[in-house]
């Protein structure tokens, strides 16, 4: 059994620490608000008053929030848990964050004298409360093979890409060829209304075309019916940040990602209106716009 710390209780991270209560390990969460740590306690995890409190003589940090103001505050504030976290703790960062503070936080782990894994996830909330997510690690394979026996619990996949910094880069490129799919899907169902096709013939056309992607698959019965999914998806504000994440990652190695860019676009736009919402408003978006980017 493991002493475990786990920081952030959102749809993801309630799922995870759940499992890792379940699989026996003695669990000390926190979460910036409180009130979603009760369902886990009853389980029998343990509140901590921060996350230094939560990490002191832990084996294994892990953390999944938002973005990288929070993953700072989680992990590099004056209570954050590195300030707590025994030499030798792992610290496993499942959060969606930008490739340079991956770095930055890669850095101070060493310096703490801690192992850091970049270990961002696939799958959605419904995967992490099965434990059947998808783990896209970076991280020395000495380091992934001690972790291993707790990432399994929360996982059914673990994909080792190398060192440090390239899960999270393989991440953000994924989140925004999914934000690529979203708008393509949003754009060509407002056409589809326009020419009046019947709705449940063009979605059995999509799912069963060549372009049907996991993405399109979800997105094309309720964007064809005019309504937001029913299954949670990628809030737009999160997909719109993971998005910016990667079109900054290209831009620091002067690379070109105009197709992206294209959909970012469309995702400034829907920030500023749905930004709460499932991937699925972008048709409302796209509609509201009648199909046309304004130029910004």
């Amino acid at each position: 059994m493991a002493k475990i710390a786990f920081l952030g209780l959102g749809q993801m991270g309630s799922g995870m620490a759940a499992n890792l209560v379940s699989a026996g390990h003695d669990v000390s969460v926190w979460n910036r608000s409180p009130g979603k740590v009760e369902p886990i306690m009853e389980k029998g995890a343990r509140l901590a008053a921060s996350p230094a409190d939560a990490a002191k003589n832990a084996d294994a940090v892990f953390s999944m929030v938002s973005d990288d103001t929070a993953s700072e505050r989680v992990w590099l504030s004056d209570d954050g848990a590195l300030s707590a976290a025994p030499a030798d703790s792992l610290i496993i960062e499942c959060s969606t964050i930008s490739h340079n503070h991956v770095r930055r936080l890669a850095d101070a782990t060493v310096s703490h004298g801690c192992s850091y894994l970049d270990c961002p996830v696939n799958g959605p909330p419904a995967a992490a409360a099965a434990g059947d997510l998808v783990l896209l690690v970076g991280a020395l394979e000495s380091d992934l093979e001690r972790a291993r026996p707790l990432l399994e619990v929360i996982s059914s996949s673990i994909l080792h890409f190398g060192d440090v910094g390239t899960g999270t880069a393989f991440k953000l490129i994924n989140n925004l060829l999914g934000a690529v799919h979203v708008a393509s899907i949003a754009e060509a169902v407002h056409l589809a209304h326009k020419l009046k096709l019947d709705p449940e013939t063009l979605i059995a056309a999509v799912e069963s075309g060549p372009c049907a992607s996991p993405h399109v698959k979800r997105m094309i019965r309720p964007m064809a019916e005019v309504r937001l999914a029913d299954q949670f998806g990628l809030a737009i504000g999160l997909r719109e940040k993971d998005s910016r994440y990667c079109l900054a990652m290209a831009k620091a190695l002067e690379t070109g990602m105009s197709v992206g860019e294209a959909a970012y676009q469309w995702y400034q736009l829907a920030i500023e209106t749905v930004a709460n919402q499932d991937d699925s408003a972008m048709l409302q978006v796209t509609t509201a716009h009648n199909g046309s980017l304004p130029t910004r």
